[in-house]
């Protein structure tokens, strides 16, 4: 226990902050945090001003993600706190320790409708994994030390914390006391899996004859890679993973299956539907996972192990549930399978693996027509790339400046460029970061900063449609003006592509998907005095990443797609093997002007 005297509530929260170790906090001040700002000069945490505040939560997101650590964010009253919400919500639907700060109007007026005051407890309430409002200024420590050990144990997930005006300014009644340790009697979460649950999941291996592991974000999160290869390795069974649990095993593993669901491989969605036995490992079966529920596994006994209780059993019926982390819980697989001596004659289920497996690369490679739109003379013509093959000259200069992806992170946002991230770049390491749960636009560029942070040495690249960088294309201001070395990707097919696809999957007619020729991200990067080039054909693709790279400063390449082309993907309302390939079609431009418009004003 430390003491301290004379200390007011904005210092104390600083000093808690330091106690949980925070090296970094992404905000925007505001009235109701200025105790806070002030006292934040007498502070070794640095603090990143960003130039919005949904951004602050998002690259807090990215920091937590890679770091393992906690990411914390503020945001003022009213408005300040509204900003937040999207990237709470984005780090609450993928398990994302992020500490949320909110500052609020004094206590003696909350109810008043007072000048930017909003319920943000009450908001806050349905996305977060724990929520506070403090009330005293001598429960400020306490609490911020509850928030981090709730945010950063268990499942991970985001902790909001509200702090009126008073309470920053009110000085502590008994000092400052930073407590060695925490205890939350009402929280323990349960970590060891079940003898019992773990004895039945080594018969149903053993009595299974086409078993399939399911690997999802928990992997990832509890550090359970190398347990995951092993235990995949004993037994010679296949791995596919989810879209968060991308990268837990190298996807050039020959028992990597890739992804699996709505977006997923030949291979893996129908090694689902033939299995056995389904060995799911921190995944939640969500609908983008499942497909139809109802005929998700047919015909397989479902192993289901999740940290979080209220996921098993939420989506599919299970047969076996084990609540527990998946490090430990793979740990002890493993320690049975040794002294048992157990292993499995997976033969002839290998051998349908392989033969899915070679129609998945198959479908996978780049066709003649599609390595035309790499022909060098695409600038000439003012061509356009082919998605596939803009995926593969990415992964190819990655690959060639870091082979095993040891010091390499690639945040996506959401839509195409995910989608065509998730299908045809392997990874060999879990290094993407991307919005799953939620689907947020604008997640990745944001995200890929607050990454930055926290692997310093490490390259980062941010994958970004047009639509999605617009959403927090502000941000350029705080790459530049912190010069903050990261390679943001912008996927440009002046399209919302994902909708495009949707809309001429159901009636084939377009509506408000056209972005238009607007803005030029060359011009738009330079105004903010950062580096850009366009290029549109994949030897200028290979060369400006790497050259973007290797300089180390903030840069941006615009990549001009070919609108037409599509994300193969399941039918709505079908099961995960019944993949349709939408329509490939320009989509039209539908822009009719004010002036225009204005009869039906």
């Amino acid at each position: 226990m430390t003491n301290v005297d004379n200390v007011n509530g904005a210092e104390a929260l600083l000093k808690a902050l330091e106690a949980e170790k925070a090296k970094v906090i992404f905000g925007y001040p505001g009235g109701v945090l200025v105790s806070f700002y002030e006292s934040l000069c007498d502070s070794n945490i640095i603090h990143i001003l960003t130039r919005h505040e949904q951004a602050a939560a998002h690259m807090a997101d990215g920091y937590a993600r890679a770091s393992g650590k906690a990411g914390f964010c503020i945001g003022t009253s009213g408005p300040g706190a509204t900003n937040l919400v999207t990237g709470v919500a984005t780090a609450h639907m993928d398990s994302s320790p992020v500490i949320a700060i909110t500052g609020q109007v004094s206590s003696d007026i909350i109810g008043d409708d007072a000048f930017q005051e909003i319920d943000s407890f009450g908001i806050f309430m349905p996305i977060t994994k724990h929520n506070f409002q403090i009330r005293k200024s001598d429960d400020l420590v306490d609490i911020m030390a509850k928030a981090h050990e709730i945010a950063t144990t268990g499942r991970p997930g985001p902790v909001h914390v509200d702090i009126p005006s008073d309470i920053l300014v009110g000085e502590l009644s008994n000092g400052l006391k930073i407590p060695a340790d925490i205890n939350i009697s009402s929280y323990k979460p349960t970590t060891v899996g079940h003898p019992l649950q773990i004895k039945k999941t080594i018969e149903a291996i053993v009595n299974s004859k086409k078993p399939l592991i399911l690997a999802g974000g928990g992997v990832s999160i509890a550090q359970a890679s190398n347990e995951l290869l092993e235990f995949a390795e004993l037994l010679n069974v296949p791995v596919c993973t989810t879209l968060m649990g991308k990268g837990c095993i190298s996807e050039k593993h020959e028992l990597s299956t890739g992804l699996t669901g709505m977006h997923g491989t030949y291979a893996s969605n129908n090694l689902i539907e033939q299995c056995d036995l389904l060995i799911s490992i921190g995944c939640r079966f969500s609908d983008r996972v499942t497909g139809k529920a109802s005929e998700f596994a047919p015909n397989a006994k479902i192993i289901h192990m999740d940290i979080d209780p209220a996921e098993i059993g939420k989506n599919v019926p299970v047969d076996i549930p084990i609540v527990g982390d998946a490090k430990r819980i793979l740990q002890d697989l493993i320690k049975q399978l040794k002294k048992h001596n157990i292993s499995l004659d997976t033969t002839e289920w290998m051998d349908e693996v392989n033969k899915l497996m070679k129609l998945s690369e198959e479908e996978l490679k780049i066709t003649e027509e599609e390595s035309k739109s790499n022909n060098l003379e695409n600038t000439k013509n003012n061509e356009k790339l082919h998605p596939k093959v803009a995926i593969y000259d990415l992964m190819d200069a990655i690959y060639d400046i870091d082979p095993e992806l040891e010091n390499t992170y690639i945040t996506t946002d959401v839509g195409q460029n995910q989608m065509w991230m998730a299908r045809y770049f392997k990874f060999k390491k879990d290094a993407l970061i991307t919005s799953g749960g939620l689907g947020t636009m604008g997640f990745g560029f944001p995200a890929a900063l607050g990454v930055k942070f926290a692997k310093p040495n490490a390259n980062v690249i941010s994958i970004s449609g047009d639509g999605g960088f617009l959403m927090n294309s502000q941000e350029l201001a705080t790459m530049a003006h912190y010069d903050i070395p990261i390679v943001a990707v912008i996927f440009n097919n002046r399209a919302l592509g994902m909708v495009h696809q949707l809309q001429s999957v159901l009636k084939n007619r377009q509506s408000q998907i056209h972005l238009g020729e607007t803005p030029d991200f060359i011009e738009l990067a330079h105004s903010y005095g950062v580096r850009a080039e366009r290029v549109s054909n994949s030897k200028d693709l290979k060369e400006t990443l790497k050259k973007a790279i290797s300089l180390n400063k903030p840069y941006v390449i615009e990549v001009m797609i070919d609108p037409s082309h599509a994300v193969k993907v399941v039918a709505p309302g079908a099961k995960i093997t019944q993949m349709i390939e939408p329509e490939n079609k320009e989509p039209c431009s539908e822009q009719v002007l004010f002036k225009d418009m204005i009869s039906k004003l």
